[in-house]
């Protein structure tokens, strides 16, 4: 293990490495010039900063955040606008810039990602924000399973198909697919198979037509002909389980419950 920091004076920078969803990996360095070391070339970024990182030993939950300039060409403002960056995981330490020695401070996956003038600032959420998630399954009406997810029991593949962008409307947020439209893509997702946003899956919050109007920006740079994946959408109704997928069995919800209304209903003769 590195140690850092024992004497007055030390060859000591900060590091971070990003590690997209869509398979890119970044490196940074706040020294004034790259450092090689771990399998990954970790480019210099003076700009970028992290801010102090509190770690517990306890349940509560550990805070760090990183800021910097949009002055480095592997961070651009369309990519962070676009979610390239979501939930991608994130490595932060301490490097000996002489020896080239390092050791890992903190690790995380990226939260909020708010955009100022010039710079950008993000949250770092840690592993112990697993804890926060609520493992006891409430009442609802509509079903609790993500479609096509291991509780759901449906195949992705049996509702997913292959086609290809016919036009895209940067403004409006939509994109036309051949061959491929209508209510059934509702609540859907698209992922993209070339293009700068290749990998990156986006949700179909309405379909009219061939137009898929998605949830997140997608950059003017894709190109008609780019190959896609668009499955299939539910709404999480009963009606729709039953009747569309004959997944009854499988339906995680409560459609016939009596709501809180009931409570403040008067009675009737």
């Amino acid at each position: 293990m590195a140690v850092f920091l024992a004497s007055e004076l030390e060859a000591v920078a900060t590091y971070w490495r990003v590690y997209r969803k869509d398979g890119v990996a970044l490196g940074f360095t706040s020294h004034d010039r790259d450092l090689s070391f771990g399998n990954m070339r970790h480019r210099a970024a003076p700009g970028m900063l992290p801010s102090a990182i509190r770690r517990t030993s306890d349940l509560s939950l550990d805070s760090a955040e990183v800021e910097g300039a949009l002055s480095h060409d592997a961070i651009d403002e369309n990519d962070l606008a676009a979610g390239l960056f979501d939930g991608a995981r994130i490595v932060f330490g301490a490097v000996n810039w002489e020896t080239l020695e390092h050791e890992p401070l903190y690790s995380g996956t990226l939260g909020e990602v708010r955009r100022g003038e010039g710079g950008f600032s993000a949250d770092l959420r840690s592993a112990k924000t697993l804890l926060e998630k609520d493992l006891v399954p409430r009442t609802s009406p509509t079903c609790r399973a993500e479609f096509c997810g291991p509780q759901c029991g449906l195949s992705a593949a049996r509702f997913a198909r292959r086609s290809t962008i016919e036009a895209i409307d940067a403004d409006r947020n939509t994109v036309s697919v051949s061959a491929i439209g209508g209510p059934d893509f509702l609540d859907g997702q698209l992922r993209l198979l070339g293009g700068p946003q290749t990998g990156m899956t986006f949700g179909i919050v309405h379909a009219a037509g061939p137009e898929l109007v998605l949830d997140r920006p997608i950059a003017s740079a894709n190109l008609p002909g780019t190959g896609v994946i668009v499955r299939e959408g539910c709404d999480h109704t009963f009606a729709t389980c039953a009747g569309r997928f004959a997944n009854a069995v499988n339906f995680r919800g409560e459609p016939f419950l009596p709501g809180n209304d009931l409570l403040a209903r008067y009675g009737t003769a």
